[in-house]
């Protein structure tokens, strides 16, 4: 496994970190003890960053990576990331990023990881109802109350992360990025670049589109958040799966997996620190978790461009719609 520094903080973390939320229920009904042993599995590879969220099923993913790692690991020889910031208002998830919301969310991730401190605590979404100097702020309280070591953000772009900065520490970005979303190359990219801010991305499996196991007779569960999403849906998906059967015989040709050579070409950016994948049995981490030592060279990137002109993008979900 390869590790890297996050950005400006003085972690050392593996290319590849596990994620947790297929088991927070929006994936469909997730076997907990495969869970578990995935977790075990990831760290036997090397993985030593996981990434899970207060969301994800409202305590069901930390609960169970906290166990998993406290029965298979020693506390400091893990990186933990979760996120806050979202909340349930009656059967409807809203995106909150108050003082009062994030103290109370880090209490409860602390206690369902089953740990004294957070080494990233993420906001999950930006709230665009909360002054940034609040968030920013009460952050920075956690910080120096030792309950959290750095400070994170997820799904902001270049101009709220700038925002956010005026009044606090932004020492990560978790970003959606993979051959079918690439619009962080934009803006986001070269921000996180300028400011060595660490970029973990998620999805690069555009959400199960590059396992290569999905076909146009793939069916998804009612509970799965694809059954009701026009990306996975009709005639957008149709069409990209054309593109999917171009870019597994790339893979083919070059002794790769389809989805190895979509984890390789997300770290392939020299801006993108680590590639966030997720796994709900062991044996789905057995190719991801081998991009991290694959190259791709520049004729390999300007053929994938080539084969994604017929793409159409895939933007994935938001709290709001799931």
């Amino acid at each position: 496994m390869r590790y890297v520094r996050l950005g400006q903080t003085d972690l050392q973390v593996s290319a590849i970190a596990f994620g947790t939320w297929a088991f927070g229920g929006d994936w469909g009904t997730a076997d907990l003890e495969e869970g578990q042993d995935a977790i075990e599995y990831a760290l036997s590879l090397g993985i030593n960053l996981f990434d899970t969220a207060q969301g994800y099923g409202f305590g069901v993913a930390e609960e169970l990576l906290g166990r998993a790692l406290r029965e298979r690991a020693d506390r400091e020889d893990v990186i933990i990331a979760t996120k806050g910031g979202l909340r349930m208002d009656g059967d409807r998830v809203v995106r909150d990023a108050s003082r009062d919301w994030l103290r109370k969310g880090v209490e409860s991730s602390l206690r369902h990881l089953d740990t004294d401190y957070i080494d990233i605590y993420q906001v999950h979404w930006p709230d665009l109802h909360t002054p940034p100097q609040e968030t920013a702020e009460a952050l920075a309280e956690l910080v120096a109350n030792g309950k959290i070591r750095h400070v994170g953000l997820s799904n902001y772009d270049a101009d709220q992360m700038e925002t956010f900065g005026q009044f606090g520490a932004v020492h990560t970005l978790q970003p959606p990025y993979h051959l079918f979303r690439r619009e962080i190359e934009e803006t986001v990219l070269p921000y996180t670049t300028a400011h060595d801010i660490g970029v973990l991305v998620y999805g690069p499996l555009a959400h199960g589109l590059l396992s290569g196991r999905l076909t146009e007779s793939t069916a998804f569960d009612a509970d799965d958040w694809r059954s009701h999403s026009i990306d996975f849906t009709g005639p957008t998906f149709h069409r990209n799966l054309a593109v999917v059967e171009q870019l597994k015989e790339f893979a083919q040709q070059r002794d790769i997996t389809l989805p190895q050579l979509a984890v390789a070409w997300t770290l392939a950016n020299p801006a993108v620190h680590v590639a966030i994948v997720g796994a709900r049995r062991p044996g789905h981490l057995t190719e991801t978790a081998a991009a991290a030592d694959i190259t791709l060279s520049e004729p390999d990137l300007k053929e994938i461009d080539e084969i994604l002109i017929d793409a159409v993008p895939v933007w994935g979900p938001h709290p709001e719609g799931m």
